[in-house]
């Protein structure tokens, strides 16, 4: 689940990892122009993409609210055995579809945990850090999924290399480029779902893949009323118009927690926010 900020005594705009993920999903169609190549294989780039979070389903179905902020726990705040069980779900959930798409997944999973293989300086939090932070008492729960992760991407290496059909798709600089741009549909999704609008600064995206072989730094710089500046501009034509849905929930003061948060969620109306981006 994502919690955004939101100004002092306001509510925050909830979405779930399934919203979260359609929202990528609308990054990774629209990805690729003249200066960028589009992500290839594509059906199986588009459906990971839009699924590499559905291990969450779970979870988000049964949420727990956080004493110290009121709201439901999410990303940045998910209890270490969630977080570890989502990661090796999602990858199941991928690699059901496509032995690619769980590669893919797989990756993102580990990735979260490792600086994102270093191909990404974002930050959930102002200040964090650029993967999720694990407590001594948790080191060996993720390292036994980390473990898993990496033999379940070197087991899918050698059977996609052993077939002609996909033997290219796992060639090194092009894993390479599908991950960067998973992660770039990521965390540019991350930059408006968990940051409420007044709380979206410029933020430049390292690592963006032009291909296989070079890399762009992508500048997004709000220019006001939901519209957004992408320089350089990935994406087809010279504007791209984005939502995600959701919905507005204020932090519960204490004691006053629903006994049910689930059906307290599902109660609430859906919104939905938008976000224009626009060529910089």
């Amino acid at each position: 689940m994502m919690i955004q900020t939101a100004p002092r005594g306001e509510p925050h705009f909830l979405c779930s990892m399934r919203e979260h993920n359609a929202l990528c999903g609308q990054f990774v169609r629209a990805f690729g122009n003249d200066e960028f190549e589009r992500c290839e294989p594509h059906e199986e780039m588009v459906y990971v993409v839009s699924h590499h979070d559905y291990g969450w389903d779970e979870f988000d179905g049964d949420p727990v609210l956080d004493a110290r902020t009121g709201l439901p726990c999410g990303v940045g705040n998910a209890p270490v055995s969630g977080g570890t069980d989502t990661g090796r779900r999602s990858a199941d959930v991928n690699e059901a579809r496509h032995l690619y798409c769980g590669l893919i997944s797989s990756m993102h999973s580990w990735g979260l945990y490792n600086a994102r293989y270093g191909f990404s300086e974002f930050r959930v939090r102002a200040g964090g850090s650029t993967s999720i932070p694990v407590g001594p008492g948790d080191r060996e729960e993720v390292d036994r999924m980390l473990e898993g992760e990496i033999a379940r991407q070197e087991r899918i290496r050698e059977t996609l290399a052993a077939d002609p059909e996909t033997a290219a798709w796992v060639e090194e600089a092009h894993i390479v480029q599908n991950y960067k741009q998973l992660q770039f549909f990521d965390t540019l999704a991350l930059y408006f779902n968990l940051r409420h609008e007044t709380d979206r600064g410029v933020e430049t995206f390292t690592c963006v893949p032009r291909d296989a072989a070079t890399d762009a730094e992508v500048t997004v710089t709000p220019k006001g009323e939901g519209v957004y500046a992408l320089d350089p501009f990935p994406f087809a034509g010279t504007r791209l118009e984005t939502a995600c849905s959701g919905r507005y929930l204020a932090a519960c003061d204490e004691g006053a927690a629903p006994d049910d948060l689930a059906a307290a969620l599902a109660g609430l109306p859906t919104e939905t926010q938008t976000y224009t981006l626009v060529k910089g």
